[in-house]
């Protein structure tokens, strides 16, 4: 079962999808509602938190309190442009935070909330596992969630801080095109191997609100994405804009109405909006579109065509055209190299996406994916490859840093300080690693070298400490790596200082210290490592050492001799007997994320909020089966109701009058009672209701007991009569027993006529005078009697002495086959 608890998540914008690894393949789990697709949404009620589909469904009911798109929020500052430009189109309240984040305030447990999207995030999250955990049976733990191919270290973090509040252990967070890769190339069996030319292949994700594109070259059981690019700002959602803004013009002119003005109505529109485009899809020709009551009371009709709304959005296909010959033009792939191109996402299916797609690549696109299912079942994928609980077939993943990563130190000396680390579609997860000469705690910073979809370049910045000059005030040697890691995250992984000392008295010290770090030092898997000496080891020396001779070096000698250096080290070890001391640093990171502090405070609100819905749930379950039995009751007992018969009036008068009052008072004092509460005023019906339902079980099942004991009955008098009547079969039976059947027999004929007339003259109102247990006990005591009676094997024939000298000849029964087995009557009682 341990297997089973491996999932993959593809957390989109405006549905979400959960896959698992079983035996056989991969399956995509339903939710509470049976729907495969759960709805990106949380609202909240004055007693507990609504989730998923049920959220969705009181959208426009409750709208103020309903929070979908929080995954566009995500890791963002309140005034970041990006977010103002979101806030246009959300119907709930958004505020700024303290620390300058995004808040929503929502009223839940009458009282005003304000939630930052990782926690709104993390509440999906919860309502994903719980799910997975109901249909897999066992608890969910390990997952791999996909993310954005665009989204930088801060939304990352973001996301990894939600799940983390959620209970969650993210192995990896994988790019949604990758994971759709992956989905792709595990299942083929003709890929191409190491040796040979790889297999390109375009993938195109245009969901409800980005679009993304990678290339990705694949060989037997690898896959290496080549180049990727996307726009965080375009996706079915901008159709659906366009195309409500139209119709709001529409509106105006013709009912003078302003759809903008109101809240509810345009969410409406929008709906109905997005209902019509996916028809144009499948059809060319006018569609209408109806809205009754839309606002002021009015009825509004119109009616849109596909080559309407392909001229409308002329600007958004321009953009996926601009989009994927980006991509294309990163690969420096030629037409001739794709192999073919793979569509998923649910706005890929727009026709004039399609034509785009094929114009670009030069090949019509494939539907061979499942579009809605296929980055779930890709996550999932790669879930299980990265656990260690469930055997799958290796298949190698290398993805791509999107952005241009350069690194800046502390500057002197006329050095720069920085230099570029991570080029664009640099591979990873990957590892570098860096040395600088340090005489003190320096700090490294990291930026986006290229313009990115977030309003700061800014990565994060880290603190190098328990750096010291040797004891000749010389410079330090200080390696550094720097890593992208699995999920995509930017981190100075770790901070060594060597230290060189005399062999003689250092032996032992040192060659446990260097074990020891050398396990420490040790690459994560999938990452690859290189040693970077370049210039930057020289600018950090100079700034160290600025009276050293090296600065009288022109640049390219000092370059020469720190590349040299590593060479010189070794030659120099066994001469002058010196040895290498690694000790680890620490590092003091200074990045976007909450504290782990923050983290564990957030984690327990979470479960007393969790905790808090079950209790909702189950005192509204309490309050369902009281209101159901009430209603069940005083219908069974009406006029028309199957219990009529078994009540009598009195007893209906006040059993109605209590039912009346019960619903009464759940609609009124009862609305919102305690669980306890509820199941005291159930157990106080059913104490009168229950002897109804079980007076009318005992008379319908009656009948049918009382027949199964008149048929042994009857079947026991017909062995008796075959008795009578010399039978070969029962001529073995003593007279003596046969006389004790007849007497059960006739025993238990006039019992059983001593129920029938008992029953038939009782009330129905009242309780039975036998009930169906007691007719079944009598029937088992009249078997104990008869059966080792009548049951009874008849004994073995006895051989004759043989005569003579000749052979003998014995007559066997063929139905003995066993000698040894006494021979059993054909006819024998059904003993129960």
């Amino acid at each position: 079962m341990a297997a089973m608890s491996v999932i993959g998540l593809e957390f989109g914008t405006d549905s979400c999808y959960v896959a698992v690894a079983k035996a056989g393949g991969i399956e995509t789990i339903a939710n509470d509602y049976s729907l495969r697709a759960t709805p990106s949404c949380v609202a909240f009620s004055p007693t507990n938190r609504i989730l998923g589909v049920a959220a969705f469904n009181q959208m426009v009911t409750n709208m103020k309190n309903t929070v979908t798109s929080f995954k566009r929020l995500l890791g963002r500052k309140y005034n970041d442009p990006y977010v103002q430009q979101e806030l246009r189109h959300l119907p709930f309240r958004v505020e700024e935070r303290p620390d300058g984040g995004v808040g929503v305030r929502v009223h839940y447990l009458n009282e005003d909330h304000v939630f930052s999207p990782e926690q709104l995030t993390a509440m999906l999250f919860t309502k994903l596992k719980e799910t997975s955990a109901a249909a897999l049976q066992t608890p969910v733990y390990d997952c791999v969630i996909s993310v954005p191919s665009y989204y930088t270290n801060t939304e990352r973090k973001a996301l990894l801080d939600a799940a983390n509040i959620s209970g969650l252990n993210v192995l990896r967070l994988m790019n949604e095109t990758t994971a759709t890769a992956l989905a792709y190339g595990i299942y083929k069996q003709d890929l191409p191997p190491a040796s040979d030319k790889p297999r390109h292949v375009v993938f195109v994700d245009m969901g409800h609100a980005s679009l993304q594109a990678s290339i990705c070259a694949f060989h037997h059981g690898a896959l290496k994405v080549l180049a990727t690019s996307s726009d965080a700002n375009l996706g079915g959602r901008d159709i659906n804009f366009v195309l409500a803004q139209h119709f709001c013009q529409d509106f105006q002119a013709r009912y003078k109405i302003d759809v903008r003005s109101n809240s509810k109505s345009f969410l409406r529109l929008l709906q109905e909006v997005e209902k019509i485009k996916k028809q144009m899809s499948a059809n060319s020709t006018k569609l209408p579109l109806n809205i009754e009551c839309l606002i002021d009371e009015k009825d509004v009709t119109g009616e849109m065509q596909r080559n309407t709304m392909e001229s409308l959005c002329t600007d958004l296909f321009q953009r996926v055209e601009r989009t994927l010959r980006h991509c294309l033009h990163q690969s420096k792939l030629r037409l001739d190299d794709i192999y073919s191109v793979e569509i998923v996402g649910g706005s890929s299916r727009v026709p004039a996406v399609k034509a785009i797609i094929e114009k670009v690549f030069g090949k019509a696109p494939s539907t061979s994916l499942n579009q809605d299912e296929a980055v779930a079942r890709g996550a999932a994928l790669q879930c299980a490859i990265l656990s260690p609980a469930v055997r799958v077939r290796d298949f190698s993943v290398t993805d791509v840093q999107p952005y241009a990563i350069r690194l800046c130190w502390d500057a002197d000396m006329g050095d720069d300080g920085e230099m570029e680390v991570f080029s664009t579609n640099h591979a990873a997860p990957f590892s570098k690693l860096l040395t600088f000469y340090r005489k003190e705690p320096f700090t490294l910073s990291a930026y986006y070298a290229e313009p990115v979809p977030y309003p700061q370049s800014f990565i994060g910045k880290w603190v190098i400490n328990d750096i010291k000059p040797t004891a000749e005030g010389e410079s330090q040697k200080i390696k550094i790596k720097i890593r992208v890691n699995i999920h995509g995250i930017i981190t100075v992984a770790s901070a060594t200082l060597v230290e060189k000392k005399d062999a003689a008295d250092n032996d032992k010290d040192a060659e446990s210290q260097e074990n020891a770090n050398a396990e420490n030092n040790q690459d994560q898997p999938m990452e690859n490592s290189t040693e970077q000496q370049n210039g930057m080891d020289d600018a950090a020396n100079e700034v160290s050492n600025p009276a050293t001779p090296e600065q009288q070096q022109s640049w390219t000698q000092r370059v020469g001799q720190w590349f040299s250096s590593e060479t010189g080290d070794k030659k120099d070890k066994g001469k002058n007997k010196k040895q290498s001391i690694k000790v680890e640093l620490t590092v003091k990171a200074q990045s976007c994320g909450y504290t782990a502090q923050e983290l564990n405070e957030l984690l327990e609100r979470e479960l007393t909020m969790e905790t808090g819905d079950r209790k909702e749930k189950e005192r509204a379950d309490s309050r369902n089966a009281l209101e159901e039995y009430v209603y069940e009751l005083r219908n069974a007992i009406s006029d028309d109701g199957h219990l009529h018969r078994y009540t009598s009036p009195s007893e209906k008068t006040g059993f109605l009058r209590l039912l009346d009052d019960t619903e009464n008072w759940l609609y009124e004092d009862g609305e919102n009672c305690d669980k306890q509460v509820y199941n005291d005023k159930l157990n106080e019906l059913r104490n009168l209701g229950d002897p109804i339902k079980t007076r009318c079980m005992e008379y319908e099942s009656e009948p049918e007991a009382r027949d199964d004991f008149v048929r042994a009955v009857l079947t026991t008098k017909e062995i008796v009569d075959l008795y009578k009547k010399a039978d070969a079969k029962y001529s073995h039976f003593e007279e003596a027993d046969v006389n004790k059947v007849i007497e059960a027999v006739e025993k238990a004929e006039k019992w059983i006529a001593h129920v029938h007339d008992k029953v038939r003259e009782t009330p129905k109102c009242q309780s039975p005078p036998f009930t169906v247990q007691q007719i079944r006990q009598e029937k088992q005591n009249f078997f104990n009697t008869v059966s080792p009676i009548v049951n009874k094997p008849k004994p073995k024939e006895k051989t004759p002495p043989p005569t003579g000298n000749g052979p003998t000849t014995q007559e066997s029964n063929p139905q003995q086959t066993n000698p040894e087995q006494p021979q059993q009557p054909s006819d024998q009682m059904d003993v129960e």
